[in-house]
């Protein structure tokens, strides 16, 4: 066995031991991860009941201890958990909790057999279990594991801290879902959960949505989201098994399968939280929620429902208040960028639309301008359907079709208001269109959303709309077209180079040279394998100069217009991703994926 290998450490006299402070200190001190003082000091400080339950490399990681060796690393519980992995020669392994598939691994070992040697399956295959540990020198429970699974056990060495953690959350949504199939199966509580079952009366229960089990899984779900910094929570409904999925950087992961019944009740759950009609199954509802992470900060939750065959289907948007104070330069906005955009926000009248897909950091963008201009001499009032995220500073009303009271109406009536700055969430027609332009004419900065695939579309479809061209030339201050990519994880981005057609398939016809050194993703802990690690913008800005407004007439063509909004300084989406790659920030491919190349948009 290979603890005969290791150099004497941990070795014990009876049997296999535990982890010793004291062994795991002199390993560390010898291999020169800590200094002799720093070991001594630690050890005499150290009492057996500050070790009783709790793993030395956990105890060792609060010290804040540094290497005594430049560049004086801190000795992370991470790190620790690296070195003692080499130390034994086993593969180390970092817990993520969305490449586990919770169901299948919890059913293998029980929670007491499992919490009692602090092991937790990660991985299982029809030859072999992959398990968690800690403890490398505790092996008593591999060949009766062996014997009992009939397959193959492999050990890795995990953060003791993660080990804990999942061991708990994992196994208490297993007994949660297992619980609430139970009381559903028991009939106690008649009902039809889908469309489908309608022909099997009886066959299921309904749960209750304030049931224990289904308030402890709609909790988990909520943490989990947040910890794993999902946008976008989808519960989606199918005939058996439902899925759940989270939006992360702008993809979708799948996390989890829930029986359908208990999809059911996790969603009336949600639909209770957010004081949404629980009643209502046949038309989308929207509603919110406010929590906090464990944290303790303050997230907000805006739901939304859809009637499907096998239930209802749920999505919940994520927001982080934290988002809107971000700086410009944050968002993606370079020096180019942000000159033209704070010439245009800092106008005392006017229209400044931002258009993009859904999902494209509209809301963002906005909200973040309407923060830094919510001065208290300033009144600034929103009228938004539904309110994504509620902000003390601002006089947000919210639009309400079921009494009549639509975008239109709403601008209508903030206008009495006395407001200096106006948000409306989205031009959809003529109405609300020609109320914003009537906003404008009578002294007032509007902020607004399109949905067009870059800046000069937006005129056009204003047109399409039915707003006269005169009047867009009178109002119109310019244009935002955005997108969001995926920023390369600064931990494990590796340089190399971009091919040059490619390079001129993306910037064609602009004379851009391609980096001399471009960025690569590779894949990490960190960032999941998956080399990206959060989002940034990508933005092309119009201007409407006194030599562009003569151009937007009734017959105006988008390539005409485009020509002249570039010889006056727009950079398209593409140009301004080009920059991001020669910054390291992104990739060609990523920008390819959500702009296209420049011989797309001519």
């Amino acid at each position: 066995m290979k603890k005969e290998r290791i150099s004497g450490l941990m070795r014990c006299n009876h049997g296999e031991e535990k982890l010793e402070l004291r062994k795991l200190l002199s390993e560390l001190a010898a291999d020169g991860w800590i200094s002799r003082h720093d070991s001594q000091r630690v050890l005499s400080q150290a009492r057996e009941k500050d070790l009783e339950n709790i793993h030395p490399l956990v105890y060792l990681s609060d010290r804040r201890l540094t290497r005594p060796s430049p560049p004086h690393e801190l000795l992370t519980l991470e790190g620790l958990t690296g070195w003692l992995a080499r130390k034994v020669e086993l593969p180390y392994f970092r817990i993520d909790p969305l490449k586990i598939d919770v169901a299948i691994v919890t059913s293998l070992v029980s929670y007491a057999y499992a919490s009692r040697f602090k092991i937790l399956p990660v991985e299982v295959n029809e030859r072999e279990v992959v398990i968690a540990t800690a403890e490398p020198f505790v092996t008593e429970w591999v060949e009766e594991l062996e014997r009992i699974l009939r397959l193959k056990i492999s050990r890795v060495i995990a953060n003791p801290s993660d080990i804990s953690r999942y061991l708990v959350e994992f196994y208490a949504l297993t007994e949660s879902v297992k619980g609430a199939v139970w009381k559903a199966d028991s009939g106690k509580i008649g009902g039809v959960v889908n469309l489908e079952q309608l022909v099997e009366l009886g066959r299921a229960g309904k749960l209750d949505a304030n049931d224990r089990y289904v308030v402890n899984i709609v909790d988990w779900l909520l943490q989990y989201a947040f910890d794993q910094r999902a946008s976008d929570i989808h519960l989606e409904p199918r005939r058996d098994t439902s899925d759940v999925r989270f939006r992360i950087d702008g993809v979708l992961h799948p996390v989890y399968q829930l029986p359908t019944v208990v999809m059911g009740a996790v969603v009336s759950r949600l639909k209770v939280l957010g004081r949404m009609d629980l009643a209502e199954k046949r038309r989308p509802q929207d509603g919110r929620i406010k929590t906090k992470t464990q944290a303790g900060a303050e997230v907000e939750l805006r739901l939304s429902t859809m009637p499907t065959v096998f239930g209802e289907k749920l999505v919940m948007r994520i927001f982080d208040p934290q988002v809107t104070v971000r700086s410009f330069e944050e968002l993606g906005f370079d020096d180019h960028e942000l000159k033209s955009w704070n010439r245009m926000v800092n106008s005392p009248y006017g229209i400044i639309l931002v258009t993009g897909p859904t999902g494209s950091g509209k809301t963002t963008t906005l909200y973040s301008t309407l923060k830094q201009l919510a001065r208290p001499e300033v009144n600034v009032c929103t009228v938004e359907e539904p309110i994504e995220m509620v902000e003390p500073r601002f006089n947000q009303m919210q639009v309400q079709p079921s009494i009549g009271l639509d975008f239109a109406g709403g601008l209508r009536n903030l206008l009495r208001q006395d407001p200096d700055i106006i948000m409306v969430g989205e031009i959809r027609d003529l109405e609300t269109a020609e109320m914003a332009v009537q906003a404008a004419l009578t002294g007032h900065l509007v902020f607004s959303t399109l949905h067009t695939n870059d800046a000069v579309s937006a005129i056009v479809r204003l047109m399409d709309i039915g707003v006269p061209a005169y009047l867009i030339r009178a109002t119109l201050l310019g244009v935002v077209a955005q997108r969001l990519v995926r920023t390369l994880c600064p931990h494990c981005k590796r340089p190399g180079t971009i091919e040059p057609q490619l390079w001129q398939s993306l910037i064609h016809p602009w004379k851009m040279d391609p980096p001399a050194r471009a960025f690569h993703p590779r894949g990490c802990l960190e960032c999941r394998e998956t080399g990206y690690l959060g989002r940034v913008g990508l933005y092309e800005i119009l201007t409407t100069s006194a030599t562009l407004r003569p151009l937007i007439r009734t017959e105006s063509d988008v390539a005409r217009l485009r020509d002249q909004a570039v010889r006056e300084g727009m950079l398209p989406l593409q140009i301004s991703g080009a920059k991001k790659i020669c910054s390291g920030i992104t990739t060609l491919e990523e920008v390819f994926r959500v702009a296209g190349s420049s011989d797309q948009m001519q």
